[in-house]
């Protein structure tokens, strides 16, 4: 089965679905940066294909840089990924592009969810009406407009918890008639990432929308537990020690061999290319608060409270919320706290759990939080200027562990 992905980000939905053996025909999203990354993957994805993997592993390595790993991929497989916004300005373009790529094919899935910013609960709490003018919070209809278009079997819709009381309920229930007036019943579902194998508690809205002309039954995907024994440490250990402001974008090595998290997810893909473990720098003061924070994890199992910290020390002006706003990612737990898009602003939140590295996350330990496997390369809007832009998109995803589980249970359904 094929598919569209819409408001695509950086492809975590999207590539739990090709995990799972579908087809995308088109990736439609407006981040420049996120758009190089989508290239750069179905680049990936193409190359597995017909089986010379090896020039993917070469621009990984830094033996040819992104425009000659470019030139060898054929230009509609690259012309899939639309960067273009979604709306009325835009999408007759869009439907052609789409067009293009289709060759006469129907569409059988649409997936993605718009930006999820005018729902969460965090992006209401900051914005001075409560995002009540922000025009983010109607690109549902939008949606709905390639859905028309399309009329796909089934559609998956990802969001943040925020977005059953955004407004009172008042947004949802209008995608509910929306959706249906478009010929389609829909189902919301409130899951958990590490229900699907995440080592990060990590809670999401998915509504899946079957067409009414299909006698199926909804996925039971609440039901979807994961059995495993595994830690956050899975994902860390094999990771050489760096420092703040340390590491590579590029190719470097593990320093051990793989463990049963990373076989059972195929995160390490097999390879022995390690791309993006780089740390942002940090100031000395955060450094000082850094070491505070692992101290107190480490011996009394406590998070920070930032109002205990020395004085000297305390430099923001809100003392009333945010206590937590600097914390470890605790290797000794099942799962880590949810990843945000705020990491690409500080590292604060994520702090690393060895006191003698004493840094934030890597962005390649970030991305194996969110399960996207090792030979995932996160690009930037110019070739090597990628750290603050993975961050960002590493944050927004939908993790592709999460993602494929799904994918399964709707092809149990449709097949």
């Amino acid at each position: 089965m094929n598919y569209i992905d819409l408001f695509a980000g950086a492809g975590g939905l999207s590539e739990g679905f090709i995990q799972a053996g579908y087809k995308p025909i088109a990736h439609v999203e407006v981040d420049k940066a996120a758009c190089n990354t989508l290239k750069t993957r179905v680049a990936f994805h193409y190359l597995k294909s017909i089986n010379k993997s090896e020039i993917y592993y070469s621009y990984l390595k830094g033996e040819i840089n992104r425009t000659e790993l470019y030139r060898v991929i054929p230009e509609n497989i690259l012309n899939s990924v639309i960067n273009l916004p979604i709306g009325t300005k835009t999408n007759e373009t869009i439907f052609r592009m789409i067009s293009e790529q289709l060759n006469g094919e129907e569409v059988d899935l649409i997936i993605g969810g718009p930006p999820c910013q005018a729902y969460s609960l965090v992006g209401r709490a900051r914005s001075a009406d409560g995002m009540k003018s922000d025009p983010r919070n109607f690109l549902y209809i939008q949606y709905a407009e390639f859905l028309e278009k399309y009329s796909p079997k089934l559609f998956v819709f990802e969001n943040v918890l925020g977005l059953k009381s955004a407004k009172e309920g008042a947004y949802l229930n209008l995608m509910k008639t929306l959706f249906f007036e478009k010929g389609y019943r829909m189902k919301l579902y409130t899951l958990a990432a590490n229900n699907f194998g995440v080592l990060q508690n990590r809670k999401r809205v998915i509504i899946i929308g079957l067409r009414k002309d299909l006698n199926v039954d909804f996925p039971d995907l609440e039901s979807i537990r994961i059995s495993q024994d595994f830690k956050v440490e899975h994902i860390l250990n094999d990771l050489p020690p760096i420092s703040a402001g340390q590491g590579t974008d590029k190719y470097t090595r593990y320093i051990s061999e793989t463990n049963e998290y990373l076989n059972q997810t195929a995160l390490r893909n097999g390879m022995d290319i390690l791309t993006q473990h780089v740390a942002r720098p940090q100031s000395e003061q955060d450094k000082r608060i850094y070491r505070i924070a692992v101290q107190k994890w480490n011996k009394e199992k406590l998070r920070l409270d930032y109002n205990d910290l020395p004085e000297y020390l305390k430099t923001h002006k809100n003392r009333h919320s945010f206590f937590d706003r600097f914390k470890v990612v605790a290797s000794d737990l099942t799962c880590s706290q949810t990843v945000v898009a705020h990491i690409s602003r500080d590292g604060h939140y994520y702090i690393h759990p060895d006191i003698e590295q004493n840094r934030s996350l890597s962005v390649r330990e970030a991305a194996r939080l969110q399960s996207f496997p090792d030979n995932y390369y996160f690009e930037g809007v110019k070739e090597g200027q990628n750290r603050t832009a993975a961050f960002k998109q590493i944050g927004n995803a939908v993790p592709p562990l999460m993602a494929q589980k799904i994918a399964d249970s709707v092809r149990i359904i449709l097949d």
